[in-house]
This record gives C-alpha cells, structure tokens and sequence, in this order.
C-alpha cells in the first residue's frame, strides 16, 4: 500500500539526486529509504529510477510520479493545515516582489488587519522569480507580484495598475529635453535591478526586442540604491513609477514616460492552482481588487517622452 511517507520519500530522493542524501535530509537510514523506492516500484510495476555507475537517474515513469507526488502532497499538506487549524486563529503568508513591498504591501497589511483583525499576518519580499518558487512550493500562501509568471501551476489576477518609467537626476541632459530617442540609451550607463526581477525582465524584453544593448554600470535588489546611484552618478534606470514620488517632487529625478505604452502592467494577486482559499486568502484579495490606481496621484506633465 502507498502513503504520503513513500510520496515524501521520493520526492525527496528526486530533488537530492541520491538515497543517501535524501535519507540525511529526512533523518533516516539509508535503507529505509531504498525500501520506500522498491516498494514504491512494486506497488506500481515501473522502474522510477535507473541505477548506472552508482547513480540515480529518474525513467520517464519517475517524471510522471515526480509531478503527481508532488500535487498530491501539497493536497495532503493543505487538509492537513485545514483540519488541524478548526477552532485555531488562521494565519496567511504573504509574499511580494520588491516593487510591491516598497510601495504598497504596508498600506494592503494595514487594510486587511483593520478588516481581519482576527487573522495573524506574516509577509516576505523578494524578486518575482523567488516568490513564485515559494508559491510553488507551497512555503507561502498567495503572492502580490509585478512580474510575469511563468509557472502552469499558479494561478495569476492582474488587479492594480502600474507602469514603468525611465528616471534620470534632475542634473542629466534628458532632463532638459521633451524627446529621448531609443538608440540614445545605449550609449548611457544603467542602474539595473537583479536578475529575477519583473522590472528588469519586462525592460529587458523591451530593449532586446528593439535591438538596443543595456550598458550596466550598477545592479542591486534595492530600489532605494538604484534611485542614489541615478541622482549620485547620474546613471539611467527604469523603476516603477510608484517608487520615486517622493523624488519627483522634490525634483531630484526627471521621468521619462515610454511613448508607446508598452511598459504598463499590474500589479497581479497570485496563488497555487490547487490551494484551497482560505477566508483570510479571499478576504486578502478582495483588499488588494478594492486598492484604487495608486499610479494616478503621481503628476507626470512634466515628464519627458521615450520615442523609437
């Protein structure tokens, strides 16, 4: 008979590559281990790994377990975490991008916690790529991104505007001009976000396409050190326009709003295929579906024009 431990067993000998590994990982003995694989095999009749030189290598029948164990497991976790949470206070883990954390995940906690008092709120902030890893593997419960996901087990809602915009210090010859041409920016130094980001993936996407090299001079996850090295070194960067209100204003950066429209996004609820929604889960994305188009308090009149 197969149970959730045989399914744990293999996955884990799956993503360590080894039995021995696997057994070190889960703090039991290697041959308990190879017996969960063999009866595994027996149960089913297939060979889920091939054994050449001492090593394991998964067959296609493997593959296939590997997917299903997996959706199966996070099934059973998930009834697990509902059946044992009756009567106990809900908690939700919620994962941003940087973009959203720096500017509205503080505003969204206060609204729900306001709405959810009763609910326990945990929040982690990092770039689109580790947020969907950890929706993925079920090591939080929803997600507010800006990137694009690529993951067919997540589920993603485009729900509040956002838009990118090319920033420049007040200082920069751009700043004195109403049209940058495209192939201009190749010649200028770029202030970039790390790879995984939303931000970078969605400008690099723009300038590949448009065959224009981006000379990087600065790359960090910070939005707030990006913004120091555009107004420092004078270095050119593109950032979500919520993020540098503050420096519009107090006219230490210049925007410069790409003239095509084909930086506009959204800021996305994003969750598990096979995650039963909790009430503080649903109750959480009515709050984000109810936060108004924060993009439009920014004035940009005075922005300068990206044109091709």
């Amino acid at each position: 008979m197969v149970t959730i431990r045989h399914l744990r067993i293999f996955i884990e000998v799956v993503m360590s590559g080894s039995m021995s590994a696997a057994a070190a990982k889960l703090f039991i003995s290697q041959p308990t281990v190879s017996q969960a694989i063999r009866e595994l095999e027996e149960h089913y009749g297939i060979l889920l790994f091939e054994r050449l030189n001492r090593r394991l290598y998964i067959t296609e029948a493997g593959k296939k377990l590997f997917s299903s164990a997996q959706t199966v497991v996070r099934q059973f976790d998930a009834l697990e975490e509902k059946m044992f949470s009756l009567g106990k206070k809900e908690k939700i883990k919620i994962g941003s991008t940087i973009t959203v954390g720096e500017s509205i995940l503080s505003d969204i906690i206060k609204r729900f916690t306001a709405k959810e008092p009763q609910i326990e709120v945990y929040s982690y902030m990092n770039n689109t790529q580790v947020i969907e890893s950890k929706l993925v593997n079920a090591e939080i419960d929803i997600g507010i991104v800006e990137g694009e996901v690529k993951s067919p087990d997540l589920i993603s809602m485009p729900e509040v505007e956002d838009y990118l915009v090319l920033i420049c210090s007040a200082h920069h010859p751009f700043a004195r001009r109403k049209f940058i041409k495209l192939p201009e920016l190749a010649r200028e130094n770029f202030a970039m976000r790390e790879k995984g980001s939303g931000t970078r993936e969605l400008f690099e996407k723009y300038m590949h396409d448009n065959g224009i090299e981006i000379k990087i001079a600065f790359e960090g996850n910070s939005p707030e050190a990006i913004k120091k090295e555009v107004i420092n070194n004078n270095y050119l960067a593109v950032i979500s326009i919520c993020l540098v209100e503050a420096e519009v204003k107090n006219s230490l950066i210049h925007i410069i709003e790409c003239a095509d429209g084909a930086w506009d996004r959204y800021f996305s609820i994003v969750h598990h295929k096979d995650k039963a929604l909790t009430k503080g889960m649903k109750s959480l994305i009515e709050v984000v579906k109810d936060y108004k188009n924060i993009t439009s308090r920014i004035k940009t009149d005075a922005a300068s024009k990206l044109v091709k």
